[in-house]
């Protein structure tokens, strides 16, 4: 039996001839906008979790995210992990995700570097500064950050999942520096404790800790993507909001989908062990001075078979299964 990593990683196999953009910084940065008239709040569009390597309509997801984004005309667009292998095929999904007319920014997902691609070999494909850096837009404070750090000290199960100390120190410095709230992102779930970042729970605990020292809810939000579901969690303060995959619900080693026909399986064997979501999926968010954070999310079915139909327990990975994103308007 081939499981979901080796799957995935075949993708990442010939991995020459790489477009590298070598003037990016290989260090983490801080990027700030300068002389720009604050609004009265930030928009950014939001999709996770294309795996563009794995998913025969990669492409046209991507191209329908972009030009909804282009048209809703946000503030900026964030991939939140697992968008695609860096290697020549995929320059058409960067020209794609590149005609969005705002910035453009990523979060490193765990599957990127499968294949034997090396952090910095993704990061500059994308056009993206560092593993993890922070900017300013519209008077809120953005981090993001790189959930993909061994434990020095632990043996994790399968991918590396954690947020080494140099990162956390950074992170301090980083949030003590700003004057603005802050959202951060991140590929694991901080609040999931099913493959979610290992050491969640004592980042969880100091970034309550920074809210109290700075005597005001300075840390709103944290989205993250990894898991393909849909929920929300206000953990002491903090909102955790997982942003369900764009393209499907991974359904096990063992689950063979009957969605498509044999033909299709051929050409795409791993999609067998998922559920294909019929549409995309992202969200557009929006965040006011006046502690209000609306979410608009979107909808769509499965490919080929309704989830009712479908003989997997919804309730396997405990949030349920479902191919959606929930509309949401949080308070701060």
């Amino acid at each position: 039996m081939i499981n979901r990593k080796k799957f995935i990683q075949l993708g990442g196999l010939g991995i020459g001839g790489l477009f590298i953009n070598k003037g990016l910084a290989s260090s983490p940065i801080a990027c700030t906008e300068n002389n720009v008239l604050r609004t009265n709040q930030v928009k950014f569009g939001v999709i996770t979790d294309l795996h563009h390597d794995l998913m025969h309509d990669g492409t046209g997801r991507a191209k329908r995210f972009i030009d909804a984004m282009n048209s809703e005309k946000p503030d900026f667009i964030i991939s939140l992990g697992d968008f695609c292998f860096p290697k020549p095929e995929n320059k058409e999904l960067m020209d794609i995700w590149g005609h969005f007319s705002g910035e453009r920014h990523f979060v490193l997902g765990n599957h990127d570097t499968d294949g034997g691609f090396t952090k910095k070999q993704v990061t500059d494909f994308w056009n993206s500064p560092a593993p993890y850096y922070s900017f300013d837009k519209q008077g809120f404070h953005f981090v993001i950050l790189d959930g993909n750090e061994k434990n020095p000290t632990k043996k994790i199960e399968g991918y590396p999942r954690s947020i080494g100390q140099q990162q956390l120190d950074w992170l301090k410095r980083d949030i003590q520096n700003t004057k603005n709230r802050v959202i951060i992102f991140c590929h694991q779930g901080l609040d999931n404790d099913n493959g979610g970042l290992e050491n969640g729970m004592s980042i969880r605990y100091t970034l309550e800790q920074m809210n109290i020292e700075a005597g005001f809810k300075k840390i709103l939000l944290v989205l993250t993507g990894h898991h393909h579901l849909n929920y929300h969690n206000e953990i002491n303060g903090i909102h955790y909001v997982q942003i369900n995959s764009a393209s499907y619900y991974w359904a096990g080693d063992t689950f063979e989908s009957k969605a498509f026909d044999g033909e299709f399986y051929k050409k795409h064997g791993i999609l067998k062990r998922t559920l294909v979501y019929q549409d995309p999926l992202w969200a557009t968010i929006s965040i006011d001075h006046k502690k209000n954070i609306r979410i608009q999310g979107s909808e769509t079915s499965l490919a080929g078979i309704p989830l009712s139909e479908v003989a997997i327990d919804i309730h396997k990975d405990v949030y349920p299964i479902s191919s959606k994103i929930d509309s949401r308007h949080l308070h701060y």
